[in-house]
């Protein structure tokens, strides 16, 4: 073996260009940042990975930059069992009682507002609900906005300091959905069957004016 091979085999080594680190394309991310309404319980979600998830809130646009938004993080440890019987989730399926037994989401994110909700405001929820969503998809985790929550109730269980205006269920998804392309006019109500939820989304032909 030549005196030199393991310098000659490092400097190669060294120099050898670094492994791109894959990750995933927006629209992947897009694609899977569904509205999970049941949660696989044996994945205990953490208050450090909702406080990555809060985290994007650091970076994202907010109207007048007035950054009203503050964050109530619930996890098995802090109290969100609390949160069962304050929320419905499937208003469109009411037959069902979802979320069903065993699968219901244990941790959260209360999204409440320092000032009077208004229009700002509302757009602010809009943005950093869908990028936190879009950070937990990112993560391997899942979950929903939920508009369907007892204001008073979240206030004096959780001594929240500000209004609630939406709640986000954080976890490890357990369910199967799919995208159903539709034409304008058509049925919008989710729907399942066989154990699927089918979401239908109107085309972008007919998005455009």
């Amino acid at each position: 073996m030549a005196d030199n091979y393991l310098e000659n085999k490092f400097e190669e080594l060294r120099n050898k260009p670094a492994a791109k680190k894959h990750t995933a394309s927006l629209s992947t991310l897009l694609r899977k940042n569904r509205s999970y309404r049941g949660y696989d319980q044996k994945c205990v979600v953490m208050e450090a990975q909702l406080r990555r998830i809060v985290e994007v809130c650091t970076r994202i646009p907010s109207g007048r930059n007035q950054q009203v938004l503050r964050f109530k993080l619930l996890t098995k440890a802090t109290g969100s069992d609390k949160m069962q019987g304050l929320y419905k989730l499937g208003g469109a399926l009411p037959e069902l009682h979802l979320p069903f037994p065993g699968t219901e989401p244990e941790a959260f994110i209360i999204i409440c507002s320092s000032v009077e909700p208004d229009k700002w405001v509302h757009m602010d929820v809009g943005i950093a609900a869908q990028s936190m969503l879009l950070k937990a998809t990112e993560m391997g985790l899942g979950g929903i906005c939920i508009g369907a929550f007892n204001r008073e109730a979240l206030v004096e269980t959780f001594s929240l300091p500000c209004e609630p205006v939406l709640v986000l269920a954080i976890g490890k998804p357990a369910e199967k959905i799919e995208l159903v392309p539709v034409h304008a006019g058509y049925s919008l109500k989710y729907y399942r069957e066989d154990g699927t939820h089918y979401v239908p989304k109107i085309v972008v032909h007919d998005l455009i004016l």
